[in-house]
């Protein structure tokens, strides 16, 4: 577990460099009054009053700050957070403690009842909170989420989810991912949280989709890429024979890590895409990139 009172401190940091002086005095005010006060009024109003004193334009943390966040806690991208959500994370964390206590409710309370600024903020914490387990209920819930915005901070750029929830949890997270086709790259440890009921369940989804007439997200085959059989392999050597540029792009890149000898052969069809491959010129973040910029 990271340590508390450095993530505390590089959060102020960070803050330092991107706010005034006067919300800088402001917030050192209101950790005070949050430290001394009975019950937790003050740490909800300060809270809520943040966006009063903080902007809501994004860090832009150049590499070094980049490198020093994942030395805080692995897999912690604050990059695209903004210093309104950077300023009301570190209030969560200053009434946050090791130890499960009276935090955890008060945490609980703010959650129910924050606005979708404030729910961002809190779900893109979850990764910097102690006692990690205690919040893969919050994380569920925010995958249920119908606003974006608020979906994107649990899915993206977070660890949270791939390090803490079960297996229904996540495969519900990736897709919902897929449905409201959000950037997949940047969802923290997916490779490694594939599984073959989600893959079972892509399987279906494309049936549906091309049933209906409407493609895919090219990134969804990345997670059927472990798991291909006669079935899968099938759909990628559609997609290899009638899909656009990236379409085959993705099913070639697939079909180069699966496992089953029938890859090997279809993919041989293909040279140009073959190539590419070899010289490392196709990724899945690439892809999802040019995908992203194709919308």
């Amino acid at each position: 577990m990271h340590n508390l009172s450095a993530t505390r401190q590089f959060l102020k940091d960070l803050l330092s460099d991107a706010a005034s002086a006067q919300a800088m005095d402001w917030l050192s005010t209101q950790v005070e009054k949050i430290k001394k006060a009975d019950g937790q009024m003050k740490f909800f109003l300060a809270f809520s009053q943040a966006s009063r004193h903080f902007s809501k334009e994004v860090l832009n943390l150049s590499e070094q700050k980049e490198l020093e966040a994942r030395k805080i806690r692995a897999g912690f991208q604050p990059g695209s957070w903004t210093v309104l959500q950077t300023a009301r994370t570190l209030l969560v964390l200053e009434i946050a403690s090791e130890t499960a206590g009276d935090w955890i409710h008060t945490l609980d309370r703010l959650f129910e009842s924050a606005d979708m600024h404030e729910q961002e903020a809190l779900y893109a914490a979850l990764p910097l909170l102690p006692i990690p387990e205690k919040h893969t209920h919050r994380a569920a819930e925010g995958i249920r989420t119908n606003i974006t915005s608020v979906f994107d901070a649990v899915a993206l750029e977070n660890p949270y989810p791939s390090e803490f929830l079960d297996e229904p949890a996540w495969n519900q997270l990736l897709l919902k991912a897929i449905f409201m086709q959000r950037p997949l790259y940047r969802i923290v440890g997916a490779d490694r949280r594939a599984n073959i009921r989600l893959a079972k369940t892509l399987v279906d989804y494309v049936h549906e989709r091309w049933s209906a007439g409407r493609n895919v997200i090219p990134e969804l085959w990345r997670f059927l890429a472990p798991f291909v059989d006669e079935e899968v392999l099938g759909l990628l050597e559609k997609v290899l024979e009638e899909g656009n540029d990236l379409e085959r792009k993705a099913a070639a890149l697939a079909c180069s890590s699966g496992e089953h000898p029938g890859c090997v052969i279809l993919l041989s069809k293909y040279p140009d895409l073959q190539e590419m491959i070899a010289r490392g010129d196709l990724s899945w973040e690439g892809i999802g990139k040019e995908y992203d910029a194709e919308r």
